[in-house]
């Protein structure tokens, strides 16, 4: 098993992030301890540091399990349409579905970045910056075939865009008073004003 691959049928390795996630977002990181973790998941403390030497590693491994669900999410959205706009949309609806689904593990990635140091934080750092290339290459390619005006930075629009989205974790609440899609297509209704070419400005609507 590779640090993050996905969670598959490895029942124990999901038992342990899932409820080491859950355990993270009540009490914190730095709170929570790694024998209140193994009892959680009904393990002794030896068995859990037979996997994971510390509690750091716990948390490094969901934070890429998290990005790598991520990732595949918005690899699945854009892989049934080749047109670059499109795929920029679905992708944000994507990374919207994901950010808001509730999941402990995303949520932990979110808002524990501060407690990761040393060689884990560059490693999380280096799985977050294979997920920001992603968005990089879409929005290159808009550029690349001047869909959007050439006065956007496309690096510096990541950077805000994506921490925008991000922040919606604080505030959505299931069940309130809009849809996750209401929310992506009023996303894309604003961004697209913002950087669409004026000759594809009319593409917002598709």
């Amino acid at each position: 098993m590779t640090r993050h691959e996905p969670l598959c049928a490895d029942t124990e390795r999901e038992r342990i992030l899932f409820t080491a996630a859950r355990l993270f977002r009540e009490y914190g990181f730095e709170k929570t301890t790694v024998r209140e973790i193994a009892k959680a998941c009904d393990l002794l403390p030896g068995s859990l540091h037979y996997r994971y030497r510390a509690k750091e590693d716990i948390l490094v491994d969901m934070m890429g399990v998290a990005i790598e669900k991520t990732i595949q999410g918005i690899t699945e959205a854009i892989s049934g349409t080749q047109d670059p706009l499109q795929q920029v949309r679905a992708a944000l609806q994507a990374h919207i579905n994901v950010l808001l689904s509730g999941d402990d593990l995303t949520y932990v990635l979110l808002f524990e970045w501060r407690s990761l140091r040393g060689d884990a934080r560059k490693e999380i750092i280096r799985e977050r910056d294979r997920y920001e290339r992603c968005w990089a290459t879409m929005l290159d390619a808009l550029k690349e075939q001047r869909l959007i005006r050439l006065d956007v930075d496309t690096h510096l629009f990541r950077l805000i865009g994506l921490g925008a989205i991000n922040w919606m974790a604080t505030w959505y609440k299931k069940g309130g008073e809009y849809s996750l899609d209401e929310i992506g297509e009023s996303l894309w209704s604003v961004i697209s004003r913002g950087i669409l070419a004026p000759t594809h400005a009319d593409m917002r609507k598709i």
